[in-house]
């Protein structure tokens, strides 16, 4: 692993246990917070207000980017997110377990806001009071979009939410009621939007911050999911300024390093694709190739290795063979706890945003404004940096390109607001740029939800699972311990 990074996740770690700790949100918060009486506490605050756990696992093993090795026996956790089901386990990667997360990290950047509050709100801490209202917006956001519908805004003020929680919790079991995803949104937005006005870069690692430009990014993934495309438009273009100097390097710098460089490359501050990044406490290094549920060679031939659009292959390095294939993403920092027992817990690094989602965003949101001169000068700007052997001169994409290569398939997808055909062959082809770009990361998850595809998973030897359109299963469960604290269960 790269020495300087595993220093920065270290420091991020031994921060993270010397402020105020908790668990079960929702649920059991005893009171015996140390005061935060200081600036230098309340940023030492803000370093936990950030999931600490990790949702890539359980969300792409639900999505359509898997399928069946038919070569080990699944793990418990791996066959249930294969099957959709509901099974209320508080492990490492798994549901719970990020839902207790999110809301710890809620926790803290309400704490942080108090305590800002209460020392005047000074100009000085702007920048700290801008990352804790971006910290609790992020939250907030992965959860109404993990266990909520999808944002329509012709149902979303009747839709159950999440419970949105603005103030530090002051009882030993505080009671919560789900906001309706209308107003889980507007308070997102309201913090999104206050917050964006006050962050700044002035942090000795940015990138393990909310910045002004994982700030935008986020704004950016905010308004793609709510259907604002100006908006969307200019948080991109706030940040991307030259998409081929800004994106991930793979056909120079990656092409060059060793499969443990890549990993430990992938969520550094080195890399200048990424805007956000976090540390989780997560297995998943040790599992995304080994889980039976996953890139299958029959997935792999799929997405990876038949090549591209321009009848070229792609600049994504699949690694692993036969069961184990896989994209170097994530390297582990273990902590340990107890040298002489040899025990401690594994941490990975997270890349939450990124300079090339971001250009995608951007494709995606100018095709809904009908401006596809500009969507295609997005796209072939991520060809260019994703295809070997790229000719600028011949390898240029025009409009029938798209139109033939991603034929419309009548009800396939299905957003809250309509496609005309053009527009969804399009949208089809940027879904499967992200779907390759982000694979190990969870994120096709959410373009199943939000474009409501339907999806099946095969079984070898049984009958193939279907998640159909609109089915209750897209939206995950609450946690029993929350339903016992009075929320509402999901239907199913």
């Amino acid at each position: 692993m790269n020495k300087l990074y595993t220093i920065k996740i270290g420091i991020l770690i031994f921060l993270a246990f010397l402020a105020a700790s908790c668990e079960d949100y929702l649920s059991e918060i005893p009171d015996n917070r140390t005061e935060i009486d200081s600036p230098e506490k309340i940023s030492e605050l803000l370093v936990i207000a950030y999931p600490e756990a990790n949702y890539m696992d359980f969300a792409e093993t639900m999505s359509d980017n898997v399928s069946d090795k038919g070569n080990t026996l699944p793990t418990e956790l791996n066959l249930a997110n294969y099957r959709w089901e509901d099974i209320d386990i508080d492990d490492l990667d798994y549901r719970v377990g990020y839902w207790n997360a999110c809301y710890k990290a809620i926790a803290q950047a309400n704490q942080a806001l108090a305590s800002i509050e209460e020392l005047g709100d000074l100009e000085s801490l702007a920048p700290q009071k801008g990352e804790a209202l971006l910290a609790r917006a992020y939250s907030h956001f992965m959860l109404v979009n993990f266990w909520a519908k999808h944002y329509d805004p012709a149902t979303a003020a009747t839709d159950k939410g999440i419970p949105y929680v603005l103030q530090p919790e002051e009882v030993f079991i505080e009671t919560y009621t789900r906001n309706t995803v209308q107003e889980v949104y507007d308070f997102i937005e309201a913090d999104l939007v206050a917050g964006l006005k006050l962050v700044s870069n002035n942090y000795q690692e940015p990138k393990f911050h909310f910045t002004p430009e994982a700030g935008n990014a986020f704004a950016s993934r905010f308004y793609l999911f709510k259907g604002d495309w100006e908006n969307v438009i200019k948080h991109s273009s706030n940040v991307i300024t030259n998409p081929q100097l800004q994106l991930r390097d793979y056909l120079g710098t990656y092409a060059e390093l060793e499969y443990s460089q890549r990993t430990a490359l992938y969520a550094s501050d080195s890399d200048n694709a990424n805007l956000l990044v976090v540390s989780a406490n997560s297995l998943y290094s040790r599992i995304f190739a080994s889980n039976n549920f996953g890139l299958s060679s029959e997935k792999a031939n799929e997405l990876f290795f038949t090549g591209n659009i321009l009848g070229k292959a792609w600049a994504y390095d699949v690694f692993g063979g036969e069961g184990f294939n896989n994209l170097p993403k994530f390297a582990e920092f273990f902590r340990v706890t107890n040298v002489s027992a040899g025990i401690g817990n594994p941490y990975v690094g997270l890349v939450l945003f990124s300079t090339d989602e971001l250009l995608l965003n951007r494709a995606e949101a100018y095709v809904m404004q009908n401006n596809y001169e500009a969507a295609l000068e997005d796209i072939n700007a991520f060809f260019s940096v994703r295809t070997e052997a790229y000719d600028s001169s011949t390898d240029v994409l025009v409009k029938q390109d798209l139109l033939d290569s991603y034929p419309v398939v009548v009800n396939e997808y299905t957003p809250f607001y309509s496609l005309d055909n053009d527009q969804t062959s399009f949208v089809k082809a940027i879904a499967e740029l992200k779907r390759r770009e982000f694979y190990h990361e969870g994120l096709r998850w959410f373009d199943v939800r939000r474009f409501d595809l339907a999806i099946a998973h095969n079984l070898i030897g049984g009958t193939d699972l279907l998640l159909e359109k609109g089915d209750n299963r897209r939206q995950l469960q609450i946690p029993n311990f929350a339903i016992e604290r009075g929320l509402e269960k999901n239907p199913r």
